[in-house]
């Protein structure tokens, strides 16, 4: 396990007309598990599932996809349900989760990431409930310095009950990090009325030592301190669906930055300007392909693979007619 993300699982009912819904298997933090497996880097989620049929669906669906799962507890208590209305721009989502699996997750002894794990991401909705939500604080602030820490806040504002409040976390759980991976909505949320690029670039002051702020079919930006921003723009692709896309983004993300022998925070900020054109290329082709399909369905290596020779090859004919 070079990867292990610490969250929850559950299942996304998406909208496919009046009452009418498809189930998927989802959740931020598995879809980064089963993302980062598929791109052949060994990756572990830390988390609980419940017994129930939806249960045992997501862990099925996680072993599958080559996940390892032998940081994951189970319970008797109900799995997660979230309930997504696509938009012409952004999803609406509706969640079930008071008393369910993931959010009970509380063990009494902090589990034991092996030693060949190398970086630890977490964030997302598991953080609003307790006691998971302090748990999985408990386990990143034992693991800092340790291993590589990668914060995804993965805001959703309908799971919010205090606005102000979760400002102020956020800032807290954000300084924890070496590295946050965050989308323009996440990061006009967390600071309403300030640009995105502006607000992110402002954070690097608490701790992290970049942050990537994605936005859409518009790219994605790099910031460091005393760094000029650097970003990429995704391929053009048929839309099928963009849920996933930044779970996906983000375990490729720290898959290509492993692959670069990015293994602690010092080497985010030395990491040549070439290598992380190449690291964010990676991670939004790998998103693109995400959202060529409906749910979350993270590319496999040799689908991306293929992606970037076709888009290598492009530039090549075009620079040649140059």
């Amino acid at each position: 396990m070079r990867i292990a993300i610490v969250g929850e699982a559950l299942i996304d009912f998406t909208a496919t007309g009046g009452l009418a819904f498809q189930g998927h298997e989802g959740g931020a933090p598995a879809n980064g598990a089963i993302a980062a497996a598929r791109l052949g880097q060994a990756t572990g989620l830390v988390s609980q599932l419940s017994e129930d049929l939806f249960g045992e669906r997501l862990f099925a669906h996680l072993q599958r996809n080559g996940v390892d799962m032998r940081l994951v507890q189970r319970c008797s208590a109900p799995s997660t349900l979230a309930f997504v209305e696509r938009g012409e721009h952004t999803n609406r989502y509706a969640f079930y989760m008071q008393g369910t699996a993931d959010t009970l997750w509380a063990p009494a002894e902090l589990p034991k990431l092996p030693d060949e794990c190398r970086i630890l991401q977490f964030g997302s909705i598991a953080l609003l409930h307790a006691p998971a939500g302090p748990r999985i604080l408990d386990l990143v602030a034992a693991q800092r310095g340790r291993r590589l820490i990668v914060f995804d806040p993965n805001v959703r504002p309908t799971l919010i009950r205090d606005a102000q409040a979760f400002r102020r976390d956020c800032l807290d759980w954000l300084a924890l990090a070496d590295l946050v991976k965050l989308s323009d909505e996440d990061a006009a949320f967390i600071a309403p009325g300030q640009p995105v690029l502006e607000a992110a670039g402002s954070w690097l002051s608490r701790g992290p030592r970049a942050v990537v702020l994605t936005q859409g079919a518009e790219g994605a930006t790099l910031l460091r301190a005393d760094r000029a921003p650097l970003s990429v723009r995704p391929p053009a692709v048929p839309l099928a669906d963009t849920i996933g896309a930044g779970d996906t983004f983000g375990a490729a993300l720290s898959v290509a930055l492993l692959e670069r022998g990015v293994e602690q925070a010092q080497q985010l900020k030395s990491l040549p300007d070439a290598a992380w054109r190449e690291v964010l290329r990676f991670a939004a082709t790998a998103a693109a392909l995400n959202c060529t399909r409906a749910g979350a369905q993270p590319p496999w290596r040799a689908e991306l693979d293929a992606a970037l020779g076709g888009l290598d090859a492009a530039q090549a004919q075009q620079h040649h007619r140059a």
